[in-house]
């Protein structure tokens, strides 16, 4: 097929879209080629990528480092069984990415980060099994997502994300986001709650809730719930899939932090936005848990391409990238290019709740209805910028803008310009 109109018919007919209600969804934009923070679509058009293609593309789209090192790969080893076997490309990705996670000391990888998830639930129910003291209730917050698959449905919020299969769901106990005028009241709620000998962890999203519409707290306030946690025995659990690699100024969102939790979780920005790859590290006593002439202590737990040499190399040629001076510059000037926007934007009598943590910056739009997912706003929002050649995908009236770090100057303030002419309208 060479023809546009073929493809897009093709589409229509073949393809299966995420997140898209195509009762009245507007036809796809078929992107031929990445350039920096940008795509060129089939006809030569440019957009800026504002939100990093669903937050995983860190470096710019086909980063020729990346390329290079997958291609290097690709011709020495392109995939390999994880179980009785391992190489190099794996372990040197456990190696560094412990470098950045001195507080833990084992790495076990899946394929995304719902799967991240997954195998932090499950190294925590077993890790419990296994001690010979079952535990089976988790403490998350209301507002929180964790992923589509069970278990990470299972520990966020009950909302259009996983509706449907609420009645599949395992129970959690649901806490407030902290902020200054709850934290109080949530310790003490939270506290009465681990009296419960049966609380196996406590699960978060590090400083921002990303799909619930970036909503952002103060990791004081999360130290203080990890310190409880400490107290009572109960293990924590970082959910740093949209958080990591730099999101939040620093490498991690729990590097704010001066007590880490148990187990982190790591997804989306990985392999700078090459592969799908999930990892989860956990602290040494989780893992001599398993360790046991038992056979069934085993974590009996894994994915065919577990640990994929191709992926991992992508995500150490990332690291690399990540690792360089230049990168932390890029991440310190546009987080400072968000803060003052922020400041800007806070101005403005149509919007409110304008919120910013290291590179990601978010606002609500007033709209007349409740803020949330399923906002009508979404739609006209998103159509109001692709015809400005941006791609932002708002969450409901939550117009939020997180752009690969190589974003220039003049690329964001395009997306300024754009956001000023909707507000002002």
């Amino acid at each position: 097929m060479n023809d546009k109109a073929q493809w897009i018919s093709a589409d229509k007919e073949h393809v299966w879209h995420p997140f898209t209600q195509v009762s009245y969804a507007p036809e796809n934009i078929i992107i031929e080629r990445g350039e920096g923070a940008c795509f060129i679509d089939v006809d030569g058009n440019k957009y800026i990528d504002g939100i990093s293609s669903w937050w995983v593309n860190l470096h710019g789209h086909c980063n020729p480092y990346i390329i290079s090192a997958v291609t290097k790969q690709l011709q020495q080893l392109e995939h390999s069984i994880f179980a009785a076997f391992t190489h190099k490309p794996g372990i040197a990705l456990a190696t560094r990415l412990l470098e950045h996670l001195p507080a833990f000391d084992k790495v076990f990888f899946s394929d995304n980060g719902s799967t991240s998830v997954e195998v932090a639930l499950k190294m925590t129910f077993q890790y419990w099994s296994n001690k010979g003291t079952p535990k089976s209730k988790v403490i998350a917050f209301k507002e929180a997502y964790h992923g589509d698959t069970f278990g990470g449905m299972s520990v966020a919020a009950r909302n259009a994300f996983n509706k449907p299969f609420e009645p599949l769901l395992f129970d959690v106990i649901s806490i407030d986001t902290p902020h200054k005028d709850n934290i109080d009241a949530l310790l003490q709620e939270m506290e009465q709650h681990l009296q419960n000998e049966d609380i196996s962890c406590f699960i978060f999203e590090p400083l921002v809730l990303g799909a619930s519409g970036m909503l952002m707290y103060a990791p004081e306030h999360l130290q203080l719930l990890i310190d409880l946690c400490r107290k009572y025995n109960c293990l924590t659990i970082a959910d740093e899939v949209m958080t990591g690699f730099g999101r939040t100024g620093k490498f991690f969102a729990t590097d704010y932090l001066n007590d880490k939790p148990d187990i982190i979780c790591m997804s989306k920005g990985i392999t700078g936005g090459f592969f799908p790859l999930g990892a989860t590290a956990c602290k040494q006593f989780i893992f001599d848990a398993f360790i046991s002439n038992d056979k069934m202590k085993t974590f009996f737990h894994g994915h065919s391409y577990t640990g994929n040499p191709t992926i991992c190399a992508a995500a150490i040629a990332s690291l690399d990238i990540m690792e360089r001076t230049e990168t932390m510059l890029q991440i310190k000037d546009l987080s400072a290019w968000q803060a003052a926007f922020a400041q800007e934007l806070t101005g403005y009598d149509n919007i409110e709740n304008v919120r910013h943590t290291g590179t990601i910056l978010a606002f609500d739009i007033k709209t007349g209805e409740s803020t949330g997912y399923l906002n009508n706003a979404a739609e006209p929002l998103a159509e109001f910028f692709i015809k400005r050649n941006i791609i932002l995908r708002p969450l409901g009236n939550v117009l939020y803008f997180i752009p690969p770090y190589c974003i220039t100057k003049t690329e964001a303030e395009q997306v300024y310009a754009a956001i000023r002419a909707l507000l002002k309208g």
